[in-house]
């Protein structure tokens, strides 16, 4: 069985305050979009539960930590009966970017394992057990745009379409620190609206909906803020940082050759 896990931006993100368990509590909106991995899963009759292999970006960290391999030995736990696989994945999405491609891996091998040994576990158990992976893991079980709270479990779908725009997504390679993305934060004690402001027109968004991200990680890495800012020049007609960065993207009226514009060495591509 082959799948392709796609990747998501943040439109709007605030951290709305601080947990008792150590995160924080947030709201923002995911929103899906074209930039897949690739991932097939077929029977091993290996003696090794699973065995993972890897091409396209490189994968790094040990492998035990792979979250393709935890949602595997999560289900294993209840389903004692799960065969033993092999598992390839092809890294096309950046990773450490914001833009949610790790969690995407996992989410899909929940519900590919779920539909190719018919395992027959509704969607509510699997967002339960994609929340136990990542915190928006549960995001890309639904993976339709959805207004997120709490960790960013707390999901509701929205009625919001892109379809009509072109998004450039542009990725510097910067792996950004999770901690210092986090330092300082400004917390919003009030609402932010986002949910209405959302809804309101695109060409609205660039002087109402932000990243809270966006201000520590740009002033560590200004190559951030640069991008957003030729971005805005090029034509966009909103920009924002996903996630706690690194990538950027741009939502456009029209597509226009992006050659030269932006370094040899980052990740660019339209969505």
């Amino acid at each position: 069985m082959v799948s392709f896990p796609n990747s998501k931006i943040n439109l709007g993100l605030y951290i709305t305050g601080k947990r008792p368990d150590d995160y924080h509590n947030l709201e923002t909106v995911f929103y899906p979009i074209a930039l897949k991995d690739v991932l097939e899963i077929i029977v091993s009759n290996e003696t090794q539960q699973v065995i993972f292999s890897s091409s396209g970006l490189t994968v790094n960290g040990d492998i035990s930590d792979n979250l393709c391999i935890k949602a595997y030995q999560l289900l294993k736990k209840d389903f004692p009966f799960l065969p033993h696989i092999k598992m390839h994945l092809h890294k096309v999405i950046p990773m450490g970017g914001g833009m949610g491609g790790g969690s995407s891996d996992a989410a899909f091998t929940l519900l590919m394992l779920n539909e190719k040994f018919e395992l027959g576990i509704s969607q509510q158990k699997l967002l339960e057990y994609a929340l136990t992976l990542g915190s928006d893991c549960p995001f890309f079980i639904i993976n339709k745009p959805c207004l997120a709270k709490g960790r960013g479990e707390q999901l509701t779908e929205i009625p919001l379409s892109l379809t009509a725009f072109h998004i450039l997504i542009v990725n510097p390679g910067i792996h950004v620190n999770t901690a210092m993305a986090f330092r300082e934060l400004k917390i919003h004690s009030n609402a932010t609206n986002l949910e209405t402001k959302i809804l309101q027109p695109v060409k609205d968004w660039k002087n109402s909906i932000h990243n809270d991200f966006e201000f520590n990680v740009g002033h560590e890495y200004p190559e951030i803020l640069v991008i957003k800012q030729t971005l805005y020049e090029s034509g966009a007609i909103y920009s924002a940082m996903s996630g706690s960065g690194s990538t950027v993207f741009g939502i456009f009226e029209n597509k226009f050759n992006i050659e030269n514009i932006f370094s040899a060495t980052y990740f660019y591509k339209w969505v």
